[in-house]
């Protein structure tokens, strides 16, 4: 009998020779770790400039680095997974990710971080989609959802934790102990896996299995490049900068030529027959967006409050906190109801409470206090979890056993593609929307507005003491105008984003009635 047909016939009757709660344990601290480290360095990026006198703007490839490597290796986990079997494949990237995340903590330059960074990303990049592997396989039922609770938990609130546990550390220790707190957690992992993970017959190590060249170098051609013009486009303007116009065609082409060698290949890297599947196929969508939306408002929402409202690192951390706060409230609900509502009822109500958070977060203004920061971040961490966690199981749910390693590990390329574009283009999206208010906030800005005339002559006669004449005095009232005009357009530019996130989530709630649902995919 032929190793294809012994995984065939044996992937519906094999079941975890142990509980498979302790099968995910390990699976679910690697994918914590992994996850933590997406936002953990974000509010540390000035200490580490600071530490190797740099600029802001290098040492954004501290976070770059992680991802761009991460995105490489995700399409990768198959091929490993046959090749070396992937409990072993498991254990190699969280080695991987351990040793690199020490060397991210004694790196004596920039160079040395970005590149530690990288090798952080090629261990971490496997973990996630693994995990997810491994908890659709090991359960059925309602314990499956119960997993996929689980999982989904772990992947939105990692995120929401790492800026307050890297502004804690940051700010009552030194940053390199945000790399060096994964170094305990990543042995206790191989540990764990060592004991409790197992492989079923679909995911040992198989003969003859090769790897797809020139589908990874397109892959590379794609990515490396697309990263660069996502990280540094707004600083160059986008389009008018000629050698983002390059890269951009170097990108576009290497994108073509790797789903064209993935199409053609014998043996390629991702098997593209899972887009065949409707629910994987919308459900993946969904979640590229829903990423996007997650990753580019904890980029933003502590720019704010930092930026706008005075808050340090850790108290604007703690400021997001109520998301994962929403989160376990969620979990709590779903784990209350279990099977009484559908997961497309689920997704629904997600969808409209991360679209209320948005909305309300759209609503601030300069006067506010914390609690009005902390209703949006609750509603909106309800919504993740009701959001991701039914969307996510429902995607792969019309899936074979034997497709859920490739099918999940496409998956999260795409969601890690959609989260680095979702960075990328609030950062414009900000700018842009800035000039536009302001723009439209200069034309009161007249002799005729005797609102405005008011309050000129009244800090012009404040400054009159300090500027020593009328004239110096007017000066020093317009300038102080401006700023303020600066100040309220750049606000009004964050709500509008916000609004823009709320209006995405809205759009999104008609996709969850193209999603079959779990009894009719049994029936």
């Amino acid at each position: 009998m032929s190793e294809g047909i012994v995984n065939t016939q044996g992937q519906q009757e094999w079941k975890p020779s142990r509980s498979p709660w302790l099968l995910i344990l390990p699976v679910m601290l690697a994918t914590f770790m992994y996850a933590l480290d997406e936002t953990v360095a974000n509010v540390a990026l000035p200490h580490i400039a600071g530490t190797y006198s740099v600029s802001n703007q290098e040492s954004i490839w501290v976070l770059t680095s992680y991802l761009m490597a991460s995105s490489i290796v995700i399409p990768m986990i198959d091929f490993f997974c046959k090749f070396i079997g992937r409990k072993n494949f498991f254990m190699l990237g969280v080695l991987i990710f351990t040793i690199a995340s020490f060397m991210c903590g004694v790196a004596n330059s920039i160079g040395m971080i970005v590149i530690a960074r990288a090798l952080q990303g090629f261990g971490g990049g496997c973990l996630m989609p693994m995990a997810q592997a491994v908890c659709m396989e090991s359960f059925t039922g309602e314990a499956r959802n119960k997993a996929m609770a689980v999982f989904g938990l772990v992947v939105v609130v990692a995120p929401i934790l790492g800026p307050v546990m890297g502004g804690y550390i940051t700010e009552n220790w030194s940053w390199p102990y945000i790399f060096f707190i994964n170094v305990p957690f990543g042995f206790l992992c191989i540990a764990l896996a060592k004991m409790f993970l197992e492989d079923p017959p679909y995911a040992r190590r198989q003969k003859n299995v090769h790897l797809d060249k020139f589908g990874f170098l397109w892959l590379c051609v794609w990515l490396v490049p697309l990263q660069i013009v996502f990280d540094k486009g707004n600083d160059a303007d986008w389009f008018n900068a000629p050698w983002i116009c390059w890269l951009s065609a170097i990108a576009l082409i290497g994108c073509v030529l790797f789903f064209i060698s993935q199409i053609i290949g014998k043996k390629p890297i991702i098997q593209l027959n899972v887009l065949k599947d409707a629910n994987f196929l919308f459900g993946t969508v969904m979640l590229i967006l829903i990423n996007a939306v997650l990753l580019a408002s904890l980029a933003i929402l502590p720019q704010m409050l930092q930026n706008m409202m005075g808050y340090d690192a850790f108290t604007s951390g703690v400021a997001i906190m109520p998301r994962g706060l929403g989160a376990f409230t969620a979990l709590a609900i779903f784990g209350g109801l279990g099977g009484k509502i559908s997961y497309k009822t689920y997704g629904i109500i997600g969808l409209t409470c991360l679209g209320a958070g948005g909305w309300m977060l759209s609503e601030l203004n300069l006067q506010i206090s914390m609690m009005n920061i902390v209703i949006p971040n609750f509603v909106f961490g309800v919504g993740l979890v009701f959001t991701m966690m039914p969307i996510t199981t429902l995607s792969c749910i019309t899936l074979r056993n034997d497709q859920m390693t490739n099918a999940s590990g496409f998956q999260n390329l795409l969601k890690t593609i959609g989260g680095a574009i979702g960075t990328s283009l609030v950062a414009t999206m900000i700018s842009r929307f800035s000039q536009v208010h302001q723009n439209g906030l200069v034309k009161a800005l007249h002799d005729t507005n005797t609102v405005f005339q008011e309050r000129l002559s009244s800090y012009a006669s404040s400054f009159i003491h300090l500027a020593g004449d009328s004239l110096n005095a007017t000066y020093m009232a317009g300038k102080m105008l401006y700023n303020q005009l600066i100040q309220q357009s750049t606000l009004c530019a964050y709500m509008t984003t916000f609004k823009v996130f709320a209006i995405a989530c809205f759009i999104l709630i008609p996709f969850m009635f193209l999603l079959k649902s779990e009894k009719k995919v049994n029936g």
